[in-house]
């Protein structure tokens, strides 16, 4: 089995490429809103006797697909520009406000009335960084079909840009069927797209449920996906030989690359042939958070500047490294950090080839 390498001077080299990449992202764009609690002021609600947590500070910051814009962003990449269907409403303007403040176009952003703004709604307590501090997640999700009229303007926005980028990242982040910005039409038309147009542009698909419907887009099913699992146990890992066997059929399926997940493991890549690409082995609590979206980041950010994709899936894990070790927030990883990662993640591969 081959295995993914990359040099100090080949990151270099990648990363300077970044500035140059113009990529789109299509798709889910949630908003993630904190709500800082201080438990040593708490209340009491003089009407029910429940407690009143007492918010003393809000942050935001975009989630889902936002969360791979705003690692693009972070990353250095030109120009970005974000398709998809979000409410009229506060959560709307945030998001806008946030994307926008890190250089990401909303233009195609399509704000509507009769639909909400996905969003989590995540207190904490402002006193516990851990992952401890957090309180129960309020989630806000549309809870009807996505009306084909809205399908249509996602599919106009992406047409207009297609002719302007390098890349489009759909984020197919919703998992029930059609209550999203990624429909079962949108998701046909974006194939029948990169069928034409593949190799002018790197289409890019991760999607919680429906991974396996796409075609002629580059795919990022974790282990269990690929064999067409939805459940699996915390711990539990797919033997080798029946993961391979299974990704070489979905390969011919999907015609299109796949990058195969396995988290702390890291992860396998389908071409030019069967590639591992180790992952990079960190110390302390993680966040694992956002994780996967920061990954695509990476990965799409280095296929755009010319990386083989192993070398892309190496970028992919160095990215996701750095973000999980940022607890009670959406992590981000920038090009000047990459490099000491990268010298990490060398060493242990020596280190393993040693023992």
């Amino acid at each position: 089995m081959n295995s993914a390498q990359l040099s100090t001077g080949r990151l270099n080299e990648l990363i300077g490429r970044f500035a140059k990449a113009r990529i789109a992202v299509v798709g889910d764009f949630f908003l993630d809103k904190y709500l800082d609690c201080d438990p040593e002021i708490e209340e009491r609600s003089v009407e029910t006797g429940r407690a009143a947590h007492q918010v003393c500070r809000i942050r935001t910051s975009p989630g889902c697909a936002g969360v791979v814009t705003a690692n693009l962003a972070s990353l250095g990449v030109k120009e970005l520009f974000a398709i998809g269907i979000i409410g009229a409403d506060g959560e709307g303007f945030d998001l806008c406000n946030r994307l926008n403040e890190f250089g990401c176009s909303t233009e195609h952003l399509h704000t509507v009335a009769d639909r909400m703004t996905p969003t989590y709604l995540k207190p904490r307590n402002l006193r516990d960084a851990s992952l401890a501090g957090e309180h129960d997640r309020y989630d806000t999700k549309n809870r009807s079909e996505t009306p084909a009229a809205y399908a249509e303007q996602v599919m106009q926005s992406v047409d207009a840009i297609l002719p302007h980028v390098d890349a489009l990242m759909i984020m197919d982040q919703v998992e029930e069927r059609n209550r999203g910005s990624i429909t079962d039409t949108v998701r046909t038309a974006i194939c029948e797209r990169a069928a034409k147009l593949k190799s002018e542009v790197v289409f890019w698909a991760d999607s919680r449920r429906r991974i396996r419907e796409y075609r002629h887009v580059i795919i990022k099913p974790n282990e269990f996906e690929a064999l067409g699992r939805e459940l699996w146990l915390p711990g539990e890992e797919v033997d080798l030989a029946t993961l391979r066997s299974a990704v070489e059929q979905l390969r011919a399926e999907v015609a299109a690359p796949i990058f195969v997940t396995r988290g702390e493991r890291g992860m396998f890549v389908t071409d030019p042939e069967w590639t591992a690409v180790p992952g990079v082995r960190v110390e302390g609590e993680i966040d694992a958070t956002g994780a996967g979206d920061s990954a695509s980041a990476g990965t799409v950010a280095a296929l755009c500047a010319g990386a083989t994709l192993p070398e892309a899936g190496v970028v992919a894990n160095l990215v996701a490294s750095i973000t999980i070790q940022q607890l009670a927030t959406t992590g981000v990883a920038k090009p000047e950090q990459l490099p000491d990662r990268l010298a990490m993640w060398n060493q242990q591969q020596d280190t393993k080839e040693t023992n």
